[in-house]
């Protein structure tokens, strides 16, 4: 006597489902992508490597436009942001003077800029740095916290580079890592 065999259509639709997954499957496990020249790689790879990003705040509305680009680089990543706000405290005073009204808005300026950063749930740290001058913070600040790139936010004046002249021709000798500068449009 032969056994009889039922085959229902649920049956045979649940096995035609595994199947083509596993196929799906198998057919993905074993493709190769597709070939990528070296240059891309290591241009690739360069922004993967950032941790900490610095991003130099002041009480300014295009500064918040330099957090907010430091956080769209750092999301891929989850990098941390550094926010740095410098007090450039005069020669003539000596760089742990009490300077109440730029300590008050130094962390005005780091509370806003913290906001930015939470809003993207990265990890933020906030510094204020005192030097004689905002390029010497910032490399301090670089160099002292392993900033792996700075990203510095220029207003939409025409010359606001040469407006930031030392400081900007400063970070590009001295800095310890790669700088961003972005230019808000007129």
């Amino acid at each position: 006597m032969t056994p009889t065999v039922h085959v229902s259509a649920e049956g045979v639709a649940i096995a035609i489902v595994f199947t083509s997954a596993m196929a799906a499957l198998l057919v993905w496990m074993f493709s190769v992508p597709r070939p990528v020249r070296a240059e891309v790689a290591r241009a690739r790879r360069a922004l993967d490597v950032a941790r900490v990003i610095l991003a130099p705040t002041t009480s300014a509305p295009y500064s918040q436009r330099g957090v907010e680009l430091a956080c769209r680089l750092a999301q891929e990543q989850q990098a941390e942001v550094l926010l740095v706000h410098v007090i450039e405290v005069p020669r003539t005073l000596s760089l742990d003077m009490p300077l109440r009204e730029a300590e008050r808005q130094a962390r005005e300026a780091l509370d806003t800029a913290r906001e930015v950063v939470t809003m993207h749930g990265l990890p933020v740290r906030t510094l204020v740095q005192r030097a004689r001058g905002a390029a010497d913070g910032i490399i301090a600040a670089a160099r002292d916290n392993d900033a792996d790139l700075i990203v510095v936010s220029i207003g939409p004046r025409r010359g606001a580079l040469r407006l930031w002249g030392s400081t900007a021709e400063a970070l590009f000798d001295r800095a310890p890592c790669e700088v961003i500068f972005d230019k808000l449009p007129e």
